[in-house]
């Protein structure tokens, strides 16, 4: 698969988009290993890539985190988050990442977090005196509390990958969310006292009772969601559709913020948003065919298990792996890619597969903040005006931290499996 990396990190360097990266490099390793014949699979492997009832969740998800930030949902968020944590030195900093915990009930990507909440708190931490490629970085950092939160569009895909029940997925994600978001507050309000960063302005009292009736009803869609699934209401596809319907209702008849031109919105970037998730699935489906073909996956278990028995061992080189791949891909592409290899060491590690699942999701999340193909850092970059350089700098810390979270994932499981367990879920 030499040549196949090559053609990938080729037209990767010429700027062309990760999924059709992935197409032209599958392209191209048949055409220069005379293996022609084999694309006539690739229609087939593409549709089957995307033929699954469950994937119907993604689109509903999308549309309903769109309504709601259509609805102007954000600003009550942010708002009510400094109702909470914004009156201390650095208050502003912690409504950011607590307005991000927030704000994952609704997205469910941290792309759409990243950038929904950046054009708001960005300028909003700039104006008061921090240093905008701070600022930056932890927008871009908190985005990832997104996907460990339901609705997470990548805990959605690991379920439907490896049948892992989606409803204690969503359960799993819930405290190492908190955690993480918990750790990161902690590293901004220390770093608060090194830099003397401000205290934010105090929100008046008669805007500080009405916030918290204004912001619940968006709160409660991932209860909405997890309750409905582990109830046995609503199967995760039901619930995606009740949570679009859910954002649409509450948007016009509760908020009053959405009008027919929001609503267009909404649906046509929900549609084109989905197409491009489809289509980074599809053409994943496609390399993961030619690693199969070429029994990569066996070989590099094999290799894993050559270095070391030990399940402990076998984790952490696997977290390296999985980090390194979260380097070059979009998350939802290296989560088709690393099923095959991970479904032939998985056996060996004795690790519970909704445990799994969360560590593999924050692992790769964590690549969205790391260059070379760091979406979360260009969207921030890109709102603050700032070099991605400078704003990667900022964010090594963070990282760091996110990190620390993940080995804590990996090797303690009731961190992930107390919450599933304690509703009948997993043990």
């Amino acid at each position: 698969m030499t040549l196949y990396l090559i053609c990938f990190c080729l037209f990767l360097l010429l700027g062309i988009p990760v999924a059709l990266c992935l197409g032209l490099a599958s392209l191209s390793y048949l055409i220069f290993t005379g293996k022609l014949m084999l694309l006539l699979a690739f229609p087939q492997k593409m549709i089957t890539g995307i033929d699954n009832f469950v994937l119907l969740t993604i689109p509903f998800f999308i549309l309903a985190g769109n309504l709601m930030n259509s609805a102007q949902l954000t600003q009550y968020i942010v708002r009510f988050a400094q109702v909470i944590v914004g009156q201390i030195k650095g208050g502003l900093a912690a409504v950011n990442l607590v307005a991000s915990l927030m704000f994952s009930g609704v997205s469910g990507a941290a792309t759409a977090e990243a950038s929904a909440l950046g054009s708001v708190m960005i300028p909003a931490m700039k104006r008061d005196g921090y240093r905008v490629e701070y600022a930056a970085a932890l927008t871009a950092v908190g985005s990832l509390l997104g996907p460990l939160v339901p609705p997470s569009l990548a805990l959605i895909l690991y379920g439907v990958l490896t049948g892992t029940s989606i409803g204690d997925l969503f359960m799993a994600g819930i405290v190492p969310a908190f955690l993480l978001c918990g750790l990161l507050i902690v590293y901004a309000l220390y770093k608060a006292r090194m830099e003397d960063h401000p205290l934010p302005p105090v929100i008046p009292a008669d805007e500080r009772r009405g916030l918290f009736w204004k912001a619940v009803p968006a709160l409660m869609l991932p209860f909405i969601i997890v309750g409905g699934i582990k109830s046995g209401i609503f199967t995760p596809t039901e619930a995606a559709a009740v949570a679009a319907t859910y954002a649409l209702v509450i948007g016009l008849f509760l908020y009053r913020t959405l009008d027919f031109q929001r609503i267009r919105k909404s649906f046509y970037e929900a549609a084109t948003m989905s197409a491009g998730v489809m289509l980074v699935v599809a053409m994943a489906s496609m390399t993961s065919f030619l690693m199969s073909i070429e029994n990569i996956p066996a070989q590099i278990a094999e290799g894993l298990l050559s270095v070391t028995q030990s399940p402990i061992l076998l984790l952490l080189l696997l977290n390296i792996i999985l980090l390194i791949l979260g380097l070059f891909l979009e998350p939802l592409a290296a989560l088709v890619l690393a099923m095959p290899i991970i479904n032939q060491v998985f056996p060996m590690l004795d690790v519970d597969p909704v445990q799994f699942g969360v560590m593999v999701v924050l692992n790769l999340m964590i690549g969205m903040v790391t260059p070379p193909v760091g979406l979360c850092l260009f969207i921030v970059s890109t709102i603050g005006r700032v070099p991605l350089e400078k704003v990667t700098r900022a964010a090594l810390p963070l990282i760091a931290i996110c990190v620390f979270v993940l080995m804590l994932v990996a090797f303690v499981p009731q961190l992930t499996l107390s919450l599933p367990a304690l509703f009948g879920g997993s043990n």
